[in-house]
């Protein structure tokens, strides 16, 4: 019984995540009883939040009241803002609303950064603050917030239901990294009867198949057997291997990331929701622009909505000078919201300049571009993916690590130490390695045809045959799994 109560209680280097056993176990239980009494409403959605709150807490301890208080202080100054005509009150509102959601997220994750940077300044030894970072409160914050702002620009009416919010906000799928789904979207969803097509079974089956193939086999393995040993100790290993695990990290977090994203998806479906997409093969990107239409495109889309457009319109006298500076500055920020540290500050930044710079030399670009005559063709596509490619992945250097004394040994090791023939050894001596980063970025740039042509086998399979594939992977995961749990890498931001 003190084992089952240990497992069950909350345990900081154990948080309960998707790919961990006991998480599939209390999943199936929790759905069968959710399918049991799905057609009462009041039970169902009942079950749906004690649920999401225990789930929380099993990842952030008696932090989950944080996220209590988010829902109650967002919920009522959404109310407090469509009840009065009054537009200096809905201002003063939506100030306090945004004062305590950032307070409260800046505290927690920029107030041991902010302390660093005084004791720098004063030539004073710096003690880090004991302050624990609550998972996922970036997302559950920019979450909430993105409804108080629909309400105020009256893109939405506000609910009138307490628990309807509370289910929006504690969703457990997108709790902890996303999509940050918005409430206009996902509100109407909670009023309709759970009903689950077969193409809608088949879909979540198959999200969560390559979700747990992703992050576990893909993403887990080449970073603890890889990633980590390169990145770590560079000037052992020669440019060749540098710049594999470049390629290897682009990989790793790109598969950790959308892997999560698949997963919380393919859950949500079995629930019967519908979350947005927030990954569109980002690699395949033509442009940084083109990137973050297709990596994290909830954010993405967030930043673009609450942060660029209102900033771009209060200067748009200056023209085009207003698209560059309200982008610069967007990413500033976007680096800084996930974390405190300069490396994502000057990732952020790094961003923002490249795609400044894109916007500047956009009309002399599409010029040259039809005086050779390779305007629109493939070839051109092909050439600004690669470039737009090696770009992203540089930059992601920046965003692993704050030493720059690695980045700056990575490159000297590829430039001056790089030693081809290497390749080959690796090939031979790490098959596992270089199969799964074969594997990886094949399924990555999988022509959209096959791609939903295989989609279309799986749906059309029993249900059966489905949950066998779907036992297979899990066996498989287990095969690949470290002995160690291995966080989601967005879990830290």
């Amino acid at each position: 019984m003190q084992y089952v109560w240990d497992l069950l209680k909350y345990n900081p280097s154990d948080p309960l995540i998707f790919s961990t056993s006991l998480f599939l176990f209390l999943f199936v239980f929790f759905l069968l009883f959710y399918n049991l009494f799905g057609r009462n409403k009041m039970v169902r959605l009942g079950l749906l939040i004690v649920f999401s709150l225990y789930f929380y807490y099993k990842s952030a301890g008696y932090y989950a009241g944080i996220l209590v208080v988010s829902a109650i202080v967002n919920f009522f100054f959404a109310k407090f803002i469509a009840s009065t005509e009054n537009f200096t009150w809905k201002r003063i509102h939506l100030a306090l609303a945004v004062i305590l959601n950032i307070g409260i997220l800046g505290y927690f994750k920029y107030t041991n950064f902010i302390v660093q940077i005084f004791a720098e300044m004063s030539s004073s030894r710096f003690e880090p603050l004991s302050i624990f970072l609550p998972i996922g409160i970036s997302f559950y914050t920019f979450k909430s917030l993105n409804y108080v702002f629909d309400v105020y620009l009256d893109n939405m009416e506000p609910t009138n239901s307490f628990r309807d919010f509370c289910v929006y906000v504690f969703f457990f799928p997108n709790l902890l990294m996303g999509p940050i789904d918005r409430a206009a979207d996902f509100l109407p969803q909670i009023q309709k009867e759970l009903f689950l097509s077969k193409e809608d079974l088949g879909k979540a089956t198959l999200l969560i198949i390559a979700g747990l193939f992703k992050k576990v086999v893909v993403a887990d393995y080449i970073g603890l057997n890889f990633v980590d040993r390169i990145f770590d100790y560079p000037l052992r290993y020669t440019g060749v291997e540098n710049l594999l695990a470049i390629y290897g990290y682009a990989l790793q977090i790109y598969c950790d990331f959308s892997g999560y994203t698949d997963m919380a998806i393919g859950i949500a479906l079995f629930l019967g929701f519908k979350l947005m997409d927030n990954f569109n093969a980002p690699f395949k990107a033509t442009s940084i622009a083109d990137f973050w239409r297709r990596w994290h495109i909830s954010l993405s889309k967030w930043l673009l909505d609450y942060l660029f457009k209102p900033m771009q319109f209060s200067m748009r006298t200056l023209r085009i000078w207003a698209n560059v500076i309200a982008l610069f500055i967007t990413f500033v920020i976007c680096g800084f919201w996930h974390g405190g540290a300069w490396n994502f500050i000057i990732w952020g930044a790094l961003h923002g300049f490249m795609m400044s710079v894109g916007l500047l030399i956009q009309k002399p670009k599409q010029s040259l571009y039809k005086l050779l005559r390779i305007n629109d063709t493939k070839f051109l596509r092909f050439f600004q993916a690669i470039i737009t490619f090696h770009l992203i992945a540089a930059s992601f250097l920046i965003f692993r690590t704050n030493d720059f004394q690695i980045i700056k040994d990575m490159f000297s090791q590829i430039f001056y130490f790089f030693h081809a023939a290497v390749f080959l050894q690796f090939a031979e001596k790490l098959p596992i390695i270089f199969g799964l980063m074969t594997l990886g970025f094949a399924l990555h740039f999988m022509p959209v045809k096959l791609e939903n042509g295989i989609k279309k086998i799986f749906t059309s399979f029993p249900w059966f045959a489905q949950a066998l594939i779907l036992v297979v992977v899990i066996w498989i995961a287990a095969q690949f799994k470290s002995a160690d749990i291995t966080p989601f890498i967005y879990f830290q931001f």
